[in-house]
């Protein structure tokens, strides 16, 4: 939510992304979905789904100024046991 709203750099995110989730924040990034008038986000609902052993995939909803908007992401355990963004994308504009 920090990258998305604009109050961290995307680089922030780099050793807690895996494959593309990293290129896929910076091109969400750019468009700046979180970024609600001035205000912070705020996570209004969450939820998550266990597709197998080590893997979570999470879903929110996220208001931002007046808007809400849907947050999804995926969670993969590596094998130094550290949880990383493996995919990352937010609803329609």
């Amino acid at each position: 939510m920090a990258v998305l709203s604009g109050h961290r750099p995307v680089h922030w995110m780099l050793r807690h992304t895996a494959g593309t989730a990293y290129d896929d924040l910076i091109r969400l990034a750019e468009r700046g979905p979180l970024r609600g008038l001035g205000s912070r986000p705020v996570v209004r609902d969450i939820g998550y789904y266990v597709p197998s052993d080590g893997a979570l995939e999470v879903f929110a909803r996220i208001a931002a100024g007046n808007r809400l908007r849907a947050l999804a992401f995926r969670l993969e355990l590596g094998k130094d046991l550290r949880w990383r963004c493996t995919a990352v994308e937010t609803g329609p504009a």
